[in-house]
């Protein structure tokens, strides 16, 4: 019974860094989809994959926390943390689908440079996850955050000039619709990694 009562510092942990990779390994496919559509198909059944593991991620961490009396971190901060990194995935398994579902046939050079951001966005989320057991990793902490906001606004950029040159130069209507939300979309996926950055730097204001 005591056992259940002890803090477990290094599962909560584990479990983000395990999480955290999924993201990564979710945004290569989607750097791999955007780049090419030839093999449509597994890589969109890959990122479902992927997320499906990511949200077995979630409910373990989610049950831990019911389990655990004294956790590393505010409890409401770990669920938030875990919630808000399995919007990532699920924003990408988002635009995965789509791409299927609206049968496009091309990729632009936009939208592989906003699946580029997300990647990068997602890469810079595990690095400040790696981090995060250890508040002497404060200051380094912020700066990935702040490298996370900046690839975020970037993205911003690239989605309004995209939808500039969409409404300006595609003539067929069906494709402005299809190309636009998934442009919406890849671009919501750094929001989201956002999020998850303004959570982190939330627990180091909280904890360092």
């Amino acid at each position: 019974m005591f056992g259940r009562l002890m803090p477990t510092e290094g599962k909560f942990f584990d479990l983000f860094n395990q999480h955290a990779e999924l993201c990564v390994k979710g945004a290569k496919e989607m750097l791999g989809l955007m780049t090419n559509f030839d093999d449509l198909e597994n890589r969109v059944h890959a990122i479902e994959s992927i997320e499906k593991q990511a949200d077995k991620i979630t409910y373990t961490t989610v049950d831990l926390l019911h389990k655990t009396f004294i956790t590393p971190i505010d409890r409401d901060d770990i669920h938030k943390l875990i919630t808000k990194m399995d919007d990532i995935l699920d924003m990408m398994e988002d635009a995965a689908q789509t791409v299927s579902l609206y049968d496009l046939h091309a990729v632009t050079p936009e939208a592989k440079r906003l699946a580029e951001l997300v990647l990068a966005c997602c890469e810079k989320v595990k690095d400040a996850v790696a981090l995060l057991s250890n508040m002497d990793n404060a200051r380094d902490i912020v700066a990935i955050c702040e490298e996370i906001d900046r690839l975020e606004s970037d993205a911003d950029h690239v989605m309004r000039a995209a939808m500039s040159k969409l409404f300006r130069d595609e003539p067929d209507v069906r494709n402005l619709i299809k190309m636009k939300a998934i442009y919406e979309i890849l671009e919501t996926v750094t929001d989201r990694c956002e999020d998850v950055a303004n959570i982190i730097e939330g627990i180091i204001v909280e904890n360092a």
